[in-house]
């Protein structure tokens, strides 16, 4: 999972508004972050660590240029080294440079006939890579005199064919013009805006709202969409195939203040919260005080309470200078920040019993950490509720969650996960409210693999166990710089 952005026709210095652009989608990734500029010639920034340590006033002031792109990065497949920081660049042909959001199932298998068949030698472990070398080889043999829109098209066409997975790709061409397209399935988000003549491409609506465009559209699953450097918009529609957005994005990953393929995502949460409330009700518990899990939970816990007739209360305070536990590269790291991420507040605890609100359980680890912060309280009994459903099965669209020991459900019924965690009373939701949920009134289906096992792709035993393997090779090496 990652941020993009793509802005051109921008007025002055394009590098400052893509700056401010990853500013807003830091939450899709804390491990790297890169922009690539136009004015002629290629300007390039990008490098590891947060978007404001990566650039500075003196390194922004030459990411000169009307057009460029963007990314922070959150590692999947790949090292997470400063090899695979985006945005990629080849020069042949017409330069291309390229970002995206997701994960590439056949990344292996790809990369393999890449090097063996068309003798393009990759120079990292990243699956953007891997599909920016495509799409060049498929420019390549169009073999055409002059750089046009139908090439671009029929180009991203064979990327779709040959490139298995979740992809969302902004890519920044030699003429200085913008490509924006998104996998068959659409499982990854990308959305146009406009401002005064400026175009813009991002991962959600949030930057927009920061930047002051206007939201157009999203691009469609399986459709490519071009800007020229004039403004002028051409799309295509390359793929049929039925769209699955991935319903993770609404539980956990997008901010609250996003609007995704239509579907507001605080009003879903909200949706979620009121479900869960019924779900509470049924099970008998009858808490003191309603308590979220900042910050993703806040709209579904206060939901929950005002459904149920329970008090709310922020009994957890966020240090927010701590980054989001979910996407941190290894488990050491991950249960050492949940103690400095939250600090109980002992006078909305102490002598109640106490129901969290949380979005998920992965492995297990923050919710035991959390339940043990707040019993140093002094709750009467706390109560987990969790507004996802179990997650059981690996995810290999961009999220991390690549393999199936890391799941808690997968080996423990819900009474164990309970006795794990030190819950006295541990709620889920259920999997048909969860989708309903997020769903409203939309007619849409949703990527749920991660909580069903239905994966909208072909994926192969070989591909998850090269998946698993690729993860587990990249938590080892975190696990010991780490310890280091």
């Amino acid at each position: 999972m990652c941020g993009i952005v793509g802005i051109i026709g921008a007025k002055g210095q394009v590098g400052y508004d893509l700056y401010e652009g990853l500013l807003t989608l830091q939450h899709r990734g804390q491990d790297a972050a890169g922009i690539a500029t136009f004015d002629g010639i290629l300007h390039l920034k990008k490098g590891i660590g947060l978007v404001q340590r990566v650039f500075n006033q003196k390194n922004l002031g030459r990411l000169r240029g009307s057009a460029g792109i963007g990314q922070t990065r959150y590692p999947t497949i790949g090292r997470g080294s400063p090899e695979d920081a985006q945005p990629f660049y080849v020069n042949y042909p017409y330069g291309v440079a390229m970002v995206h959001n997701g994960n590439v199932v056949n990344f292996f298998s790809v990369k393999e006939e890449l090097q063996r068949v068309h003798r393009r030698q990759l120079n990292s472990t990243s699956d953007l890579e891997a599909i920016l070398n495509v799409f060049a080889d498929e420019l390549v043999h169009k073999n055409s005199p002059a750089f046009n829109v139908g090439d671009l098209f029929d180009a991203v066409a064979g990327v779709l064919r040959k490139v298995r997975g979740a992809y969302s790709v902004v890519a920044l061409l030699g003429d200085g013009s913008l490509l924006g397209f998104r996998d068959p399935h659409g499982i990854r988000p990308l959305v146009i805006g406009q401002r005064d003549g400026t175009f813009a491409f991002a991962s959600e609506t949030v930057t927009f709202d920061f930047l002051g465009f206007k939201f157009v559209g999203d691009v469609k699953p399986g459709e490519a969409v071009h800007v020229s450097t004039k403004g002028e918009v051409s799309r295509r529609q390359l793929s049929a195939q039925e769209a699955r957005p991935c319903i993770f994005e609404w539980v956990y990953f997008a901010r609250p203040d996003s609007v995704i393929d239509g579907i507001g995502v605080i009003e879903a949460r909200r949706r979620l919260g009121k479900a869960l409330a019924k779900r509470c009700l049924e099970v008998g518990i009858a808490p003191d005080v309603v308590i979220p899990v900042p910050d993703t939970s806040r709209p579904a816990a206060l939901s929950l309470a005002t459904e149920a007739g329970w008090k709310i209360t922020e009994g957890l305070v966020r240090n927010r200078y701590i980054q989001r536990t979910f996407i941190m590269p290894n488990q050491p790291k991950r249960q050492t920040s949940v103690r400095q991420k939250f600090n109980p507040v002992r006078s909305e605890i102490e002598g109640k019993k106490v129901l969290l609100v949380d979005d998920t359980i992965v492995r297990g680890n923050t919710a035991l950490e959390l339940i043990k912060l707040v019993r140093q309280a002094g709750p009467s009994e706390v109560y987990y509720a969790v507004y996802g459903s179990p997650l059981r099965y690996p995810c290999v669209y961009g999220i991390d969650m690549a393999t199936r020991e890391e799941f808690i459900a997968q080996s423990y019924s819900e009474e164990e996960i309970e006795r794990e965690i030190g819950a006295d009373r541990l709620i889920y939701q259920r999997y048909e409210d969860m989708v309903t949920g997020v769903r409203g009134n939309k007619d849409l289906r949703f990527c749920t693999a991660c909580f069903s096992g239905d994966y909208p792709t072909p994926v192969s035993d070989t591909e998850l166990d090269s998946i698993a393997a690729d993860r587990n090779t990249v938590e080892s090496q975190s696990d010991q710089d780490y310890e280091e």
